[in-house]
């Protein structure tokens, strides 16, 4: 019996999910050290899914990633994972993709399609004052550092790093929509 039309666009979101986390437990792997918060490549994983998912799917793939790595799955960066990770120094920063995933695409959705440079500006902004903002705090509030200290820490080192991320997102996303792999109006 052939499958249902409903089915099969409720399917491919929970594949293309399912998919979109591993991807992004898979880029935690890329790291690099540089001091109290790494350098991953799941901020570019971040932003691809902020651009090319709606709201609701943003927010299950990552409390999914979340729930995979506070059951113990090494996804979190540097094969890290557990409660203790999420509650530790760079935890806001995984909780922070949450927000800043949800809130990017949300930012992203009512935009215009047709001026996607300025809804893709926007909602990446969005997702990394969600991250940074999250992060940050939880980094001055665990470790007992200052404001200026976590800011310096958790932010500085990776605005640069993270606009480069954002830009390749942003032809990533766009050729992934002209593809018709993802939904264009995401």
């Amino acid at each position: 019996m052939p499958m249902s039309t409903p089915a099969r666009p409720r399917t491919r979101t929970l594949l293309i999910s399912a998919l979109l986390a591993a991807l992004l437990a898979v880029s935690a792997w890329i790291t690099v050290p540089v001091g109290t918060v790494p350098v991953t490549a799941q901020t570019l994983t971040l932003a691809v899914i902020v651009l090319i998912c709606p709201p609701r799917q943003a927010a299950a793939l990552l409390t999914l990633y979340l729930a995979l790595g506070a059951a113990g799955l090494p996804v979190f960066s540097g094969g890290r994972a557990g409660v203790a990770t999420l509650v530790g120094p760079t935890g806001g920063y995984l909780i922070g993709f949450l927000i800043g995933a949800t809130l990017g695409a949300a930012v992203r959705r009512p935009l215009p399609a047709h001026r996607p440079g300025v809804s893709d500006t926007l909602a990446l902004t969005a997702m990394f004052a969600g991250v940074y903002v999250t992060g940050t705090t939880w980094l001055a509030y665990s470790t007992g550092m200052g404001a200026t200290a976590a800011i310096a820490a958790g932010v500085a080192p990776f605005v640069l790093l993270d606009g480069v991320k954002a830009a390749v997102a942003v032809v990533l996303a766009r050729r992934l929509r002209a593809a018709g792999l993802v939904d264009a109006t995401a």
